[in-house]
């Protein structure tokens, strides 16, 4: 898409010129582009999504269920930046503007690069851990209790009833059978929130120091259970030989700033009860990520002893907690 075809836009937000347009990425699947688009007063971001479904994913996973969930998707996403984004604490980008043609979705927000989180990375240190531990935190705490209206009823790239084909081609049959149990016991977890639903290491920007994050890419925000955030975040910023060293450091980092954010959003519920009913869900919410990520790709690297472990420990728990 070349830069004209953005000039109506930003004479909207009150710019002139566009001095140059740099594509960020192409979207998943093929879905359009994340461009930044430099002007006289500074540097926005858009969103462009283009809506006809592409000929080709690159898992192999090009089916009309799999494309009208990620056209859900991207609906959802723009819901979150009209309707709740701005009152967030957590640091995300701002939304300018949102635009809805027949087969054209444009979401116009901040440049995070420009407000000061200007690093993506691929290895984190523990200060980036830390960091992203404290954005969940915030933003489970201020959320408990959201309705989660507009948005996924289940939050999460992989909820079950979203997955059938990937839970079809699951070969772990105890992990298969078990499925909707693991999915019923999340779901029926108290103090649900909203879960970003995809808060990998990728989607995060920091400050140079790596002391902040912000987050980015809210196409499966919804109401869930906080530990699936958790799972998956540290499924994609630790590597699979260190989690085991660095599990309880991971989850006392996060139940710290999620005491402090408790009290701070939330101060009629007690931190310590949210603590104590949260944190044994942890290996059952890696579980339900285990589940989808041995149906979709058998091969993965998430697949690993560790990972495996932590399935073995959430079946063995499923007993504590009652069947319906």
């Amino acid at each position: 898409m070349n830069q004209d075809f953005y000039l109506p836009l930003i004479s909207e937000l009150g710019y002139r010129n566009i001095n140059s347009l740099e594509v960020l990425q192409t979207l998943w699947g093929g879905y359009g582009q994340l461009v930044r688009l430099h002007l006289d007063g500074g540097s926005i971001i858009v969103k462009h999504i283009q809506l006809p479904q592409p000929a080709h994913h690159p898992r192999g996973w090009n089916t009309e269920l799999s494309h009208q969930r990620k056209l859900r998707s991207y609906q959802v996403e723009l819901n979150w930046y009209q309707n709740t984004a701005g009152n967030c604490f957590a640091r995300v980008p701002k939304p300018f503007k949102v635009i809805q043609h027949d087969d054209e979705l444009l979401l116009v927000m901040e440049d995070l690069k420009q407000a000061g989180f200007s690093e993506v990375i691929t290895q984190a240190s523990k200060a980036h851990l830390s960091a992203c531990l404290r954005w969940l935190a915030e933003f489970h705490a201020q959320h408990i209790g959201h309705t989660g209206e507009e948005l996924w009823e289940v939050g999460t790239y992989w909820h079950l009833d979203t997955r059938p084909d990937e839970l079809l081609a699951l070969k772990d049959s105890e992990l298969k059978q078990q499925a909707k149990r693991i999915d019923q016991v999340l779901r029926d977890a108290p103090y649900q929130t909203l879960v970003h639903g995809d808060a990998k290491l990728a989607n995060f920007c920091f400050t140079p120091d790596g002391q902040q994050a912000a987050a980015v890419d809210f196409q499966y925000i919804g109401r869930g259970c906080a530990m699936k955030d958790v799972a998956l975040f540290i499924s994609s910023a630790v590597e699979p030989e260190q989690c085991e060293e660095l599990e309880e450091w991971l989850l006392d980092e996060y139940f710290v700033y999620l005491e402090s954010a408790v009290k701070a959003h939330q101060p009629e519920l007690s931190a310590e009860d949210v603590e104590l009913a949260l944190r044994p869900l942890f290996a059952i919410a890696w579980a339900d990520f285990q589940r989808f990520v041995k149906g979709w790709s058998p091969g993965h690297w998430k697949i690993n002893p560790y990972t495996e472990g932590l399935k073995e420990r959430a079946l063995d728990m499923l007993k504590a907690y009652p069947d319906r």
